[in-house]
């Protein structure tokens, strides 16, 4: 049997090491888009203290959202890593209270000039790396429960905590790229119908010419008269969920279906709905009811069968309509990665104004990592979550030396993917003039 070791001495002495090592990789292709630059030019406002910038404040609450370390308190770990500053170029690392401070002071001064900055952004990276003609809006939101007195958290529809008080992000996903191009954060009560045309009307203007086709993928939350009119008028394609009024159960007996799988039944049919100007065309999903289903049966059953319908304006085929439906599933996936990875669901403080700035943070590093990824990562990890990114590259050990004076990072000689970290990094040294954010 081998020998118990039982005579190790411990020290806590060595400053050099970090365990992340692929911080370098992140902060480089932040350099090369000028994010640091465009922080400092764009987000202005005065400050009592100056031992941080600005910019240093909003990539010392970026870098632990991306990290995984979760609530503003657990930073304090990145205070001791002299290595993390030195890779995140930050002086020192502020403690806490002095972050959410500073939430407090962005929320109300500096937020709507970083919105503006992060729209700048979104609409340059579409384009990358290869333009699009067309854009898929995938809108969707998301109960966030609170346990505090937060401000602005007020009681409303909460299928998990009832009656407990919530906020409710109103989010826009563009459905080709995985962006998130617009979000807005609405306390629990507010139903996301009223402010659902103001967010498309700042999506579509945000985009960048060329686009000449845009569709629209919403849930039930969304089947409301004004929003398919304003869609309509601009002119965008639909595909929304409808909600199964007594009107809509009618036509199910006696429409003609066609089974397009075994289980799965078609149907179309015409129909003005109560308060909309003009008819419109509904797809009708019919499935049978299996004795285990394997998906939660939330929609409407009746005689065996459970039934879907989707109201739009496109001309395509009901099985193909459904397909395009069903690809909004993306969206939801995005959600789950928000509250798994991107920690939106903790909220940092008991301000209104902080807490709205923190989520529009945790948006543009979700966006900063897509485009990281879109632009810097092998194909075969295109795909890749926040969490395997992280355990594949982010979160290396690794140490600062300085032989003949020169800063050297050494990773260790097991890491698994050696080839695909120099890759990475000449891919972003790479990047072209008409890539980079332009600062």
């Amino acid at each position: 049997m081998p020998k118990t070791h039982t005579n190790i001495g411990i020290s806590f002495s060595n400053t050099g090491l970090t365990h992340y090592g692929g911080l370098y990789l992140l902060q480089q292709f932040f350099q090369r888009i000028k994010l640091r630059s465009a922080l400092t030019h764009t987000v202005r406002f005065q400050q009592l203290n100056n031992r941080y910038s600005i910019s240093d404040y909003i990539l010392a609450i970026l870098y632990p959202i991306i990290l995984g370390l979760g609530r503003i308190e657990t930073n304090i770990l990145l205070q001791q890593n002299g290595v993390f500053q030195y890779l995140a170029s930050l002086p020192t690392y502020p403690n806490p209270t002095t972050l959410r401070r500073f939430l407090e002071r962005f929320g109300s001064r500096g937020l709507t000039a970083f919105q503006n900055l992060h729209d700048r952004f979104r609409g340059h990276f579409l384009m990358k790396p290869d333009p699009i003609s067309s854009v898929i809006f995938d809108l969707d939101t998301k109960v966030l429960t609170v346990y505090g007195q937060q401000q602005g958290a007020k009681i409303g529809f909460n299928p998990k905590k009832r009656g407990r008080p919530s906020y409710q992000p109103l989010l826009c996903f563009e459905g080709k790229t995985g962006d998130i191009w617009k979000g807005v954060y609405l306390s629990g009560d507010v139903h996301p119908a009223p402010h659902t045309i103001e967010i498309l009307e700042k999506s579509i203007s945000m985009l960048p010419s060329g686009i000449r086709e845009i569709r629209v993928r919403a849930d039930s939350a969304f089947y409301d008269h004004t929003i398919a009119e304003y869609l309509q008028e601009v002119p965008a394609f639909y595909a929304i969920v409808a909600r199964i009024t007594k009107p809509i159960q009618q036509y199910f007996g006696g429409l003609s279906y066609e089974e397009t799988s075994p289980g799965l039944w078609l149907a179309e049919f015409e129909y003005k709905p109560w308060r909309w100007n003009t008819p419109q065309r509904f797809i009708v999903v019919r499935r049978l009811i299996p004795e285990k289903p394997s998906w939660q049966l939330s929609l409407f059953k009746m005689a065996g069968y459970t039934y879907h319908v989707i109201v739009t304006n496109l001309s395509l085929k009901p099985l193909n309509l459904w397909r395009f439906y069903n690809q909004r599933a993306t969206g939801e996936l995005i959600i789950r990665e928000l509250l798994e990875a991107y920690t939106i669901g903790k909220i940092p403080t008991r301000d209104w104004a902080s807490n709205q700035a923190y989520f529009h943070l945790v948006l543009f590093a979700y966006n900063l990592i897509n485009w990281f990824q879109r632009l810097c990562l092998p194909d075969d990890w295109q795909r890749l979550n926040l969490q395997t990114i992280r355990n594949r590259l982010l979160l290396v050990p690794a140490q600062l030396l300085r032989p003949q004076g020169r800063p050297t990072l050494s990773l260790p000689n097991s890491y698994p993917y050696p080839k695909t970290f120099v890759e990475i990094s000449k891919k972003i040294n790479k990047l072209t003039d008409e890539t980079i954010f332009g600062f």
